[in-house]
């Protein structure tokens, strides 16, 4: 912490009164610090849209950062676009070639004409190539910078709900410094369970039908749930605490069911957002495809931390300091990394 500290001090002592992008994604850090009122000591629902509002900013470039940290995925955006792909015109209409079989048969009516005019209706077809493919390979890539991304954002925004001053860049790369061996291990591991998570949601939701598939259908339902609310607990404790990764999903789990009540307000207030944000979509396009640039990952992230910090603290921080202090030969259970 002391280089930190060295580091934050050196900044202040030599302030720049030019402008310019790095200290814009600093967050104000030649600026005055949270003032002790503004703090937040009840995490309730008004003061958690006192804090959105007043960190409004820096959840923006939070969410920038998200994205482009995680920069394998514009591979699959630019592939999915079609630019690398041969454009072809087909039928849109399934009954379309056994109706021109018809026609070829010289059987030609107004009837036929006119039903010819509605089923002969072509469309562009892209045809994926050896580019497309490749590209879309490199999208594999996220896997290497999920858990980074994950950690730094996880940092910051517990700094913004903790209240203390935000130096957004360097705290942000400072976490992932300090986190790198296993923000890269369980990111790897966070992208292979989410993409068998879903897999399996999807793969039996299309086969419900018997009492198995059903039964696996919800159940796989309520482990995406139970998974999806653990990880708002698992990379603040990755930043916070100096736990192994097997500790850290044991008590993602217990806090999962200790904090349901929260959990499920955060949860809920997710998709409420996202909601609001496709509807802003089907209302007025170009404003809603800036929601995912700017708001919604920040915004999401914002509401896990917001749920998960009080109870993680509650549990595993104010009684650690309540304590007195270990003696030198035994060694602690956890230790704070701030």
């Amino acid at each position: 912490m002391s280089n930190r500290n060295n580091f934050r001090d050196y900044r202040k002592q030599n302030k720049k009164k030019t402008f310019n992008l790095y200290e814009m994604f600093q967050g104000g850090v030649d600026g005055k610090g949270v003032k002790k009122e503004d703090k937040i000591t009840d995490f309730n629902v008004i003061n958690f849209f006192k804090l959105y509002i007043r960190n409004f900013g820096k959840i923006i470039q939070l969410n920038l950062l998200f994205l482009f940290g995680n920069f394998p995925i514009l591979f699959y955006l630019f592939a999915r676009s079609g630019n690398l792909s041969i454009k072809s015109l087909t039928s849109a209409n399934i009954l379309n070639n056994s109706f021109h079989g018809v026609m070829l048969g010289g059987n030609l009516t107004p009837v036929t004409a006119a039903l010819n005019g509605v089923l002969g209706y072509r469309t562009i077809n892209y045809v994926p190539t050896t580019a497309t493919y490749v590209c879309m390979a490199l999208t594999v890539l996220v896997i290497f910078t999920f858990g980074f991304v994950n950690v730094g954002s996880a940092y910051v925004m517990r700094n913004i709900v903790k209240g203390e001053p935000i130096f957004l860049l360097s705290d942000f790369f400072y976490a992932i410094r300090r986190n790198w061996k296993q923000a890269l291990v369980f990111g790897i591991l966070d992208c292979l369970f989410c993409v068998v998570i879903v897999y399996d949601v999807i793969f039996f939701y299309y086969n419900i039908g018997s009492f198995f598939n059903n039964v696996c259908f919800y159940m796989s339902l309520f482990l995406a749930f139970l998974y999806f609310v653990m990880r708002f607990y698992i990379y603040p404790m990755m930043v916070t605490f100096d736990l192994s990764i097997f500790k850290m999903i044991k008590n993602a789990f217990i806090f999962a069911l200790l904090g349901i009540k929260r959990n499920l307000l955060a949860v809920v207030g997710m998709v409420l957002f996202v909601l609001l944000c496709y509807g802003l979509l089907l209302t007025y396009a170009p404003l809603g495809l800036l929601t995912p640039i700017l708001l919604i990952f920040g915004t999401c992230a914002f509401m896990a931390i917001y749920a998960a910090y009080p109870k993680i603290k509650a549990v595993m921080i104010d009684p650690y300091y309540k304590e007195e202090e270990p003696e030198d030969d035994i060694e602690p259970v956890f230790r704070d990394m701030g």
